[in-house]
């Protein structure tokens, strides 16, 4: 069993929680990774990948305003959720992490690493975002969407809160995601976002981050990447096709891409294993 601390930490006169997941006592030097989960998800998302990466010291902290971090005075937005990864979570590391995102977390990683590179050793990128939400054939879903959040916000506050945590709806946006005809995963599944998808402090932050989610994607600062970059992506990713996932590589200027068959936008979920090996095997041939 790993030791597990959770940190409580203030930032701009909020208090933040990052988990710390110590690496086994074998590899207690090995690269620190920091890993940032998704919209609506909280730091239970990622819990899966960092069992299968034993041998790294994992940070996990909840995204301002989800889980259990405090919501902002300001908006929550990428930029926010940048400063709050570069100013206040790498510095938790010893050294230099690794710095991984999943999802919309892909966005918020590749801001934090374009803002401070010099305290990123490199970047790894689960499932990223790499078609625009208000374009191509997600554009009439992804309006949809937003339709709901802003009359979640809008209703009186109990009725917003139980439109925004309706079993039924977030039922059907894990069904929307799941791939696995394994039907023991998928009850997992299931129970995991019904448990933690409406993990968040307020309807206004849901709505702003969902606005940062559809707002903008990887491709927008990544050629201004100047660390190491791994893209991991899924074969059936709803959300960005594997086309897109190579164009989104080739304007990056250290990039790897590596597929993940059989599996769509819950790789951390579904495949972990295969994941982490490719993580294992990214950064055992980086220099240094």
């Amino acid at each position: 069993m790993r030791r597990t601390v959770a940190h409580t930490v203030p930032w701009e006169g909020t208090m933040q929680r990052v988990w710390d997941i110590a690496a086994t006592g074998r590899a207690a030097g090995a690269t620190t990774i920091v890993m940032v989960h998704g919209f609506r998800g909280d730091h239970h998302g990622l819990q899966r990948l960092a069992e299968e990466l034993p041998e790294h010291r994992v940070l996990l902290p909840d995204l301002p305003g989800f889980g259990q971090g405090q919501e902002l005075p300001g908006t929550h937005d990428v930029a926010a959720y940048a400063r709050f990864i570069g100013e206040c979570v790498l510095d938790l590391a010893d050294h230099r992490p690794v710095l991984l995102g999943h999802s919309f977390g892909s966005i918020v990683a590749v801001a934090a690493a374009a803002a401070r590179p010099e305290a990123v050793a490199a970047l790894v990128l689960i499932n990223p975002i790499s078609t625009p939400a208000l374009e191509g054939p997600s554009r009439l879903a992804s309006r949809a969407a937003e339709a709901y959040y802003v009359a979640a916000d809008r209703l009186p506050e109990r009725a917003g809160r139980a439109l925004l945590a309706n079993r039924v709806i977030v039922r059907l946006m894990s069904v929307f995601m799941a791939t696995t005809k394994d039907r023991s995963l998928r009850r997992w599944i299931h129970g995991q976002h019904r448990a933690y998808f409406s993990s968040f402090t307020s309807r206004r932050v849901v709505l702003e981050a969902f606005r940062a989610s559809i707002s903008g994607t990887v491709r927008d600062r990544a050629p201004e990447l100047a660390v190491p970059v791994l893209l991991v992506v899924a074969e059936q990713d709803p959300l960005g096709s594997q086309e897109s996932q190579r164009e989104l590589a080739a304007l990056i200027p250290d990039a790897t891409l590596r597929v993940i068959p059989g599996v769509g936008h819950l790789v951390h979920y579904e495949k972990p294993r295969e994941a982490a090996r490719l993580i294992e095997e990214y950064l055992e041939a980086l220099p240094g």
